[in-house]
């Protein structure tokens, strides 16, 4: 008899995409009907019901995975499907990710109804972001405006937007392509004026370690390339024991065999700024991570990062 999957998911409505297109990749590769084969389980998390303060405020990633983890762990659920950017770079113990699915957009968009780029913002506007990395970056390219808390779920970024709360935002583009919503993004912002979130558009699903069959199953959706680009980033990022209380950044890009890698840290208010690029081997991309995340360690010095 064909095994039905729970797959728990936060309750968001681009959460919810993700978690039935995982669900129709699952139903795809044990050719049977999605509806035979999986469940979706929806889970509340911390960090979704907390909305009026900043992620750093209350305790970083792990507010968005804690409450999925611990029904994972007590086969509650199955698996578990995650925007990669939201994983912290340690799991608990008896957990794993080893499928990812390709890679969407990692851009952040610049949405405004007030201009048509991030340089074409007038000075003194109101920008609204709750992201410490995207707000780092925009105080480093333009003190000049104004950054004001910006939390919520796509729907209601955007609606604080038609309201006047901020002139511009920022959210992924892989979000918004998702939902169907690529006609609101006002520009796509290149990496090289803005490098995205460690993992930003990235699909991860983890499972328990010794599930051996939900293992074989999830190798048939795993995407290779995605999950190369990924470990380099998170490699990087462990390597500087990133959280939500330091703005860091990372993008990986595969070339045939060839990756290039980009790591920056940033201090919260935009004035240092460390960089750093590694090429080589994309089957070396944990390396290239882990030494590019040693770099930019070493020079930062251990203070960046203690917020001294």
């Amino acid at each position: 008899m064909q095994r039905r999957y729970r797959i728990g998911t936060r309750g968001s409505k681009l959460a919810l995409v993700q978690a039935n297109e995982v669900a129709r990749r699952i139903a795809l590769a044990a050719h049977a009907p999605v509806d035979e084969v999986t469940e979706i389980v929806v889970i509340s998390t911390q960090g979704d019901r907390v909305q009026d303060r900043a992620l750093s405020e209350i305790g970083g990633k792990g507010l968005f995975t804690q409450e999925i983890e611990e029904q994972l762990l007590d086969a509650r659920i199955d698996v578990a499907v995650h925007s990669m950017k939201d994983m912290p770079t340690e799991l608990p113990d008896g957990l794993t990710i080893d499928c990812l699915l390709e890679r969407e957009d990692p851009r952040d968009a610049f949405i405004s109804l007030k201009a048509p780029s991030l340089a074409a913002l007038p000075s003194g506007s109101k920008v609204g972001t709750s992201s410490l990395r995207r707000a780092a970056q925009l105080k480093a390219k333009r003190p000049d405006l104004e950054v004001v808390p910006f939390r919520g779920n796509v729907d209601t970024r955007l609606q604080k937007l038609a309201d006047g709360v901020a002139d511009a935002t920022f959210l992924a583009v892989a979000g918004l392509n998702r939902m169907g919503l690529s006609a609101r993004i006002t520009a796509p912002i290149a990496p090289e004026e803005m490098l995205p979130a460690v993992a930003q558009g990235a699909i991860g699903i983890e499972r328990r370690e010794g599930d051996d069959e939900a293992f074989h199953l999830l190798q048939k959706i795993h995407d290779a390339e995605t999950g190369l680009r990924v470990a380099a980033e998170r490699a990087l990022l462990a390597v500087l024991d990133g959280s939500c209380r330091t703005p860091i950044a990372a993008l990986a890009e595969i070339s045939g065999e060839r990756m290039r890698l980009r790591g920056m840290v940033l201090t919260p208010d935009g004035k240092e700024v460390i960089e750093t690029e590694r090429e080589g081997l994309a089957q070396d991309a944990v390396a290239l991570g882990q030494d590019a995340g040693e770099e930019l360690k070493s020079r930062a010095g251990p203070n960046f990062f203690s917020g001294v």
